[in-house]
């Protein structure tokens, strides 16, 4: 395995209101970890969060919401979501989604000005749709889509959800209301977490082909650079740390 060093994350996420711009972070987390693991644009910037997994937790799906510092650590069966307050370092409150498919898990991502989480349904070619609180808002269907998602990112500056496909490559992006924008095809295969940086329009994705690697890649789909991740992390999300606090 090549040794690379962890680039900074060097673009700000600049939501109107709630969240002031700022280094982007990395925010990784493995089955097996005992934290949220932090890669800050300086060291000093860095702080790792327990992430309050037990024995016999499952995580199937993970990421940030900057507008109210939390994590949203999606766990087996599925509907069941743990959150963690970043800064505070515990658990912010836990619940069900309750009327949500018992689908079984996935990845999940935040529109951080709606509050809304939208969670992969692996039965079939939709997104489960709650608000931040557990609130099961029902599903939205990807336009021309036969099959699930395989992971799922939010680009606030677009207004868009950007889906992963099975085949581990191909990326599309539909409007909040399902329907298709268009799709782009990755230079390397990623596994099934991704993330989103609006400012700099770029996708984030732990390789799938390289265990400790996450690529970095434009809006054409080509790898601009790799990161590398602490061992067995293979959920990602990128952020900035909150202003405001609003939950």
């Amino acid at each position: 395995m090549r040794k690379r060093p962890i680039l900074a994350l060097a673009a700000g996420l600049g939501l109107a209101g709630c969240s002031t711009p700022g280094p982007l972070h990395l925010y990784s987390i493995g089955p097996g970890a005992t934290e949220v693991h932090d890669v800050a644009l300086a060291p000093d910037m860095a702080r790792d969060v327990p992430d309050f997994l037990a024995p016999g937790d499952q995580l199937t799906g993970f990421a940030y919401d900057p507008f109210t510092d939390h994590f949203f650590l999606r766990l087996a069966p599925g509907d069941h979501i743990r959150v963690v307050d970043r800064p505070a370092r515990k658990i912010k409150l836990e619940f069900d989604i309750t009327g949500a498919p018992a689908t079984g898990g996935g990845d999940l991502a935040v529109n951080p000005r709606t509050g809304h989480l939208y969670l992969v349904n692996p039965a079939g070619p939709e997104l489960i749709v709650s608000t931040r609180l557990g609130k099961y808002l029902g599903q939205i269907t990807l336009q021309g889509r036969t099959r699930p998602a395989m992971a799922v990112a939010f680009d606030p500056a677009r207004d868009q959800l950007v889906v992963l496909d099975p085949d581990h490559r191909t990326v599309e992006r539909y409007a909040a209301d399902g329907s298709f924008v268009g799709r782009i095809v990755l230079d390397q295969p990623v596994a099934a977490s991704i993330a989103f940086d609006p400012v700099g329009n770029k996708l984030y994705a732990p390789l799938l082909d390289d265990a400790d690697g996450v690529g970095v890649f434009d809006g054409t789909g080509h790898l601009v650079r790799t990161l590398t991740l602490r061992p067995g992390d293979r959920f990602i999300d990128v952020g900035p740390h909150s202003f405001l606090r609003i939950f």
